[in-house]
């Protein structure tokens, strides 16, 4: 039988529902400030209590074909979930509705020679006739912009499916030039090992039926250029709602706001315990902790994002939706996605861009978020944390966009740990970080409670030490004015993140 997914994929956000959580602008009425309060609130945050949360996001998935995605029962279950034990906390809660287009697929298969070759459909993709669509193959020839121009297709790809690496553009342009030049189909093959699960991004633009391969078949379809292949892909697209939860404390300034988030969708594929229940549950644990009422001089803001594996689309909404002025609000975002990976790695988001790879530095203020992480770790856990990029590719891009210092933790997906990285952190050399990355068996059995553990605390000494003072993020001290043009300036410049490939590293971007 053809194998049956659902894949998800965004376009414009609608607005649906309530007003955002903002509060009241200036102090609340918060008693005074307790300079205990990180070492409280890492102390009562413990794997134990996440755990029990992980538990709900396992039965919601298993009550909902095996997943959590974005505008399922199964995510719809875990928004609620969070939203009611936030306000039975006492929490003010927002669920920010908006709309997405759902892609489902149907049918995914190739046949070459009599050989079934595994193939992914992509999200958005053209659907073939019924049967599939019968063709020589022809190879693409591999350069620097493999595919991305009609000037790539030679006049004899016309008729034909065409076979095209992965790399320097997006999915959607090496179809739409494929199918310019007469292509009836596109095979995408990956360029590094692993299976490649990508969108087009966009229900206008598919042109022609086009899927993934991985990099091994791709050489074999290569080698069978001008062999007949029937390639079989069908999905269906329809509008759907689905919804962010955010909660903020009641006590402390809402002018110079901390905000903390982590997706709470997973992928169709799995019941996405890793990706990104940990980091869900984690946040959770921490606001329940933390309470409603805090003695703290900032407020604290907690995002629970959805249709974050369809492009960023809920925190994205989200920012979109704010007043330059309730941007300015907010002193720093912090971000938490796959936190306790089992081959895991301990990586921080690299605010200053030390380690000059990719994306440059964050906005002003980001350099002190990663040092804050990287030092408890080590200080607390003796464990020596390396650097992540900034590379657009989880919900902290929409904030760096804006101007809004911000950082995070990440403990890998299908990145492969290498053997240095084995040897500071124990774990598998040469395997993934996570093996059950967007797969069926990211389950409750997909974790490191070690890394969880880590992690979690990290969490919470970065989030309750912001809460007492921003004052080196921002120069906001606390109990002191706070001057917007002075974090307008902090602020100015813009900001491009750079185009990134579907992986996370995460599978966001519809770029190749």
């Amino acid at each position: 039988m053809p194998s049956v997914r659902k894949k998800l994929a965004a376009v414009t956000a609608v607005a649906a529902g309530a007003a955002l959580v903002l509060g009241a602008p200036g102090a609340g009425a918060a008693p005074k400030a307790d300079q205990n309060l990180p070492k409280k609130l890492v102390k009562a945050v413990n794997p134990d209590k996440v755990q029990k949360h992980l538990i709900a996001f396992q039965r919601y998935a298993d009550q909902n074909d095996g997943n959590r995605a974005a505008g399922t029962e199964g995510h719809n279950k875990s928004a609620e979930y969070v939203a009611s034990k936030l306000e039975a906390a006492g929490f003010d809660v927002t669920r920010q509705e908006f709309e997405f287009v759902y892609d489902e697929t149907v049918t995914e298969t190739l046949t070459v020679g009599g050989e079934d070759i595994p193939v992914i459909r992509m999200a958005y993709s053209a659907n073939s006739p019924e049967g599939g669509v019968t063709a020589p193959l022809i190879a693409i020839p591999e350069d620097e912009t493999p595919g991305c121009e009609v000037s790539d297709y030679s006049a004899d790809v016309e008729g034909k499916i065409a076979v095209i690496q992965r790399g320097a553009c997006t999915f959607a342009e090496k179809q739409t030039a494929a199918a310019e030049a007469g292509a009836v189909g596109a095979i995408i093959y990956n360029n590094v090992d692993g299976a490649l699960n990508g969108t087009l991004g966009d229900p206008e633009v598919g042109a022609i039926p086009t899927g993934g391969v991985t990099q091994e078949d791709g050489a074999k379809l290569v080698a069978a250029a001008g062999q007949e292949a029937t390639l079989d892909l069908q999905g269906i697209t329809e509008q759907r709602t689905t919804k962010n939860i955010i909660a903020e404390t009641k006590t402390g300034r809402h002018d110079n706001v901390v905000m903390a988030g982590a997706h709470l969708d997973g992928v169709p594929d799995g019941p996405g315990i890793n990706d990104n229940g940990s980091g869900s549950a984690a946040l959770l644990t921490t606001a329940l902790e933390l309470g409603a009422t805090p003695k703290v001089n900032n407020a604290v803001r907690f995002a629970w994002w959805s249709a974050e594996e369809l492009g960023l689309v809920g925190s994205e909404y989200y920012v979109s939706q704010l007043s330059e002025s309730e941007q300015f609000d907010i002193a720093l975002y912090l971000n938490f996605d796959m936190i306790g990976s089992p081959n895991a790695a301990y990586f921080v988001y690299d605010g200053d861009d030390s380690d000059g790879v990719g994306a440059p530095e964050g906005p002003y203020g980001s350099a002190d978020i990663e040092k804050t992480f990287v030092d408890f770790i080590k200080k607390q856990y003796k464990i020596t944390t390396q650097g992540t990029d900034f590379d657009g590719r989880s919900d902290y891009g929409p904030f760096i966009e804006v101007g809004i210092p911000s950082g995070g933790l990440f403990t890998g997906a299908e990145g492969i740990k290498t053997e240095e990285q084995a040897k500071l952190w124990g774990g598998k050399a040469g395997v993934a970080y996570d093996p059950c990355y967007h797969a069926k068996c990211d389950n409750l059995g997909n974790l490191d409670r070690k890394a969880l553990e880590v992690n979690s605390d990290a969490m919470a000494w970065a989030i309750a030490n912001y809460a007492l003072s921003t004052e080196k993020v921002n120069g906001i001290k606390p109990g002191g004015k706070k001057s917007k043009a002075a974090i307008a300036k902090l602020r100015a410049g813009e900001r491009v993140l750079p185009k990134v490939a579907n992986s996370h590293a995460h599978e966001h971007a519809a770029v190749s």
